[in-house]
């Protein structure tokens, strides 16, 4: 037989083993321990670490209970419960399902709240900032436990747990136990959004290849029916305009392009909404940005409207000869019914020829200047 002394702290609590049969717990001071050395052991804990960690918990919790509860706070979840461990009044820790926890009872004041997994998959307000923005170690435990997601203010989000639509959830933070359960969050934009078609190669009804880009906005309006009903709602979208594209340009010649591109956005928007809005998706606007042609078909169009244009110009200069003729029509007509009239306008040139000579020479006084200097003849009818 021999003696052993053991010392512990005041902070300190130690686990006596006999013959590998545990013996009791030590408080603090000294204790002389009489057995053989080899068949008594202890075991020292530091009060600071509350967690009682050891191999044989179950053991010593079934047959030496009334000492365990003793020293130790002891927490039992069952499979619907998980808890959150408080220390001194403060969020600490996150106890899965089915866990057995011992805390020792000392300088660290702990609590466990237990939560009823069953009652409700969200996490209350209270807890939810709290978790989500956790700090370590206390993150990595409620990364485990939880999921979040933060909803911004432009968009609605759908909950699925285990595959299962549950509700919509407003902008905002959400936190969600996810404990014997797969949870999943879908983000769907409310604002307009653009949808651009482009570079679609079409042939017009007169065999005419055209490369078309176009335009529309949309906005989901039903987020349940376009999800129930859509697999990719985006992808749904882009086809549908595609396909009212191509049959509204594959049944007109070119001219009819060129010439009534409002009727053309208008048709291929009504196509189209007819069967996206039934999804629970809005047709805002459709239009068509680019008809580009090809390389030659462009020259040949170039030279047409280049011919329209000289034949416009022409046809206005004849009307502006036209209208100048029957200006000095009508002019001659009035100065042979209006001697008076002929005699101002002979005086009007001569005006205009004294400002083109430097001198002028007049015989026959006044009466010459005015008879014979100009002298205008107005043909006869």
């Amino acid at each position: 037989m021999t003696m052993k002394r053991i010392t512990v702290a005041q902070h300190e609590r130690a686990l006596v083993w006999k013959n590998k049969t545990f013996a009791g717990v030590l408080e603090p001071g000294k204790h002389w321990l009489i057995a053989p050395m080899s068949d008594v052991q202890a075991q020292l804990y530091d009060l600071t670490v509350p967690e009682f960690e050891h191999a044989r918990v179950d053991f010593l919790v079934k047959d030496a209970r009334a000492t365990m509860e003793q020293h130790f706070d002891i927490v039992e979840l069952t499979d619907s419960e998980a808890g959150l461990v408080y220390k001194n009044g403060k969020l600490a820790g996150v106890l899965a399902p089915g866990k057995r926890q011992l805390y020792w009872k000392g300088p660290i004041e702990v609590k466990v709240e237990k939560i009823d997994l069953t009652a409700d998959l969200e996490v209350p307000a209270r807890l939810s900032k709290l978790l989500a923005r956790a700090k370590q170690p206390l993150a990595a435990q409620a990364a485990d436990a939880t999921s979040s997601i933060e909803v911004p203010d432009t968009s609605v989000a759908m909950l699925i747990v285990d595959g299962k639509f549950v509700k919509l959830l407003e902008p905002g933070l959400h936190v969600f136990w996810k404990f014997q359960r797969t949870v999943k969050v879908e983000l769907v934009d409310r604002r307009v959004q653009t949808m651009e078609v482009s570079g679609q190669d079409i042939l017009t009804k007169d065999k005419v290849s055209l490369r078309v880009n176009l335009t529309a906005l949309w906005q989901v309006e039903d987020v349940v029916l376009a999800r129930t009903q859509l697999q990719n709602f985006v992808e749904y979208i882009y086809k549908e305009l595609q396909f009212a594209l191509r049959e509204a340009i594959g049944s007109r010649t070119l001219d009819e392009l060129l010439g009534a591109k409002g009727n053309l956005d208008r048709e291929i928007q009504t196509s189209a909404r007819g069967k996206i809005e039934q999804h629970g998706i809005k047709l805002a606007s459709v239009g068509i940005k680019d008809v580009i042609l090809p390389g030659e078909m462009k020259e040949i169009l170039n030279r047409v409207v280049e011919a329209e244009k000289v034949a416009q110009a022409n046809l206005i200069k004849r009307r502006e000869e036209t209208a100048a003729t029957r200006s000095l029509l009508n002019t001659a007509r009035l100065m042979d019914e209006n001697p008076t009239l002929l005699r101002l306008k002979e005086l009007e040139t001569l005006e205009k020829v004294t400002e083109k000579v430097d001198k002028l020479t007049v015989f026959g006084g006044l009466d010459g200047v005015l008879k014979d200097v100009v002298r205008i003849q107005v043909p006869a009818n």
